[in-house]
């Protein structure tokens, strides 16, 4: 997949696309069905697939401090449509100067001159440019103009209701990873490398992998039974809190992972954690030991958990993994 950040990096090469955008912020079933209509008509012409996604994200570039926590930061998504056989990406910055873009100016500078689009699929309640003004139909009249067609995009409905990025959010928020895995079509992942920390989960006698989200907020908070993918060994099971950890005074939301029965050195290496289970939410504790005696807690619980939920756990998971690489 290739990865084009900006306009500037636009090349003649670029010309002649089957075209989408969006936020695809969890790339969900619902991004998936787009790809994969997508996927169909750029057979048929014999055209790459290109996503055009921006950021920030439109909602955090006009309400920084009231924008909804995100599923996915770039790279994760980007990983996720490498997943998928997108053939390209175009990533454009969200600022001041995009914002006021007339949404004609819009249309010609990157559909027509920058992508030589021929087949553009969006939802029927896009809107785009300057005051929202551009809408599917002005994309539709364009098209006829141009020589190309915009359809809408197909609509996957789970439960009798459609899917999308916010019942996602909801049901992380609530702790039901069981419908965040059936709305995404794979458990809700977040991933990030392993720093240095404090060590204080070493003093308590569960050291932890600490991972930097690089993320205002969150959509996930808690503790965790996880998997972690990355490295040498895959999946590894572990006990995860996302958090500010209130009992020592933190502030910052950060990801702690103790990887059960695993004590190699891997600073500095890039994992991705899946969130399985949730067991309870993050609390103030009074003291030290009454954190410890808690964790000695969560640890068990999650034992117990992939004990009795997943008894074929590292078998079917290294399969999946072998799996997902060859693709």
């Amino acid at each position: 997949m290739e990865f084009i950040r900006g306009w500037h990096n636009l090349k003649p090469q670029h010309r002649g696309c089957v075209a989408t955008i969006g936020n695809f912020d969890g790339v969900h079933l619902g991004h998936q069905a787009v790809i994969g209509q997508l996927a169909e008509t750029a057979e048929k012409l014999g055209l790459p697939t290109q996503v055009i996604l921006f950021e920030p994200q439109p909602q955090e570039f006009f309400q920084p401090d009231a924008a909804v926590p995100r599923l996915t930061r770039l790279r994760e998504k980007l990983q996720a449509l490498r997943r998928y056989s997108v053939d390209r990406v175009l990533c454009l910055q969200f600022d001041a100067g995009f914002a006021a873009m007339e949404p004609e100016e819009f249309i010609q500078r990157l559909l027509v001159d920058g992508l030589g689009v021929r087949y553009l699929v969006v939802g029927d309640d896009f809107h785009f440019g300057r005051k929202r003004r551009g809408n599917f139909d002005m994309l539709a009249a364009a098209g006829r103009q141009h020589g190309f067609q915009v359809v809408n995009m197909h609509t996957v409905a789970i439960d009798g209701e459609r899917v999308s990025s916010t019942r996602i959010r909801a049901a992380l928020a609530a702790g039901d990873l069981v419908q965040a895995e059936k709305l995404l079509g794979r458990p809700y992942r977040m991933c990030g490398r392993v720093a240095h920390g404090d060590k204080l989960g070493r003093t308590l006698g569960f050291p932890t992998a600490n991972i930097y989200l690089h993320r205002k907020v969150t959509p996930i908070k808690g503790i965790f039974a996880v998997e972690v993918f990355g490295l040498k060994t895959e999946p590894l099971a572990g006990a995860a809190n996302i958090g500010t950890r209130p009992t020592v005074g933190g502030t910052r939301t950060l990801l702690e992972v103790n990887l059960l029965d695993f004590s190699e050195d891997i600073y500095g290496a890039y994992v991705q954690v899946n969130f399985l289970h949730k067991l309870r939410d993050e609390k103030r504790f009074e003291s030290l030991e009454e954190l410890r005696r808690w964790i000695e807690k969560d640890v068990a619980d999650v034992r117990a958990f992939f004990k009795n939920y997943h008894p074929n756990y590292s078998t079917q998971r290294r399969k999946d993994a072998e799996s997902a690489r060859k693709v």
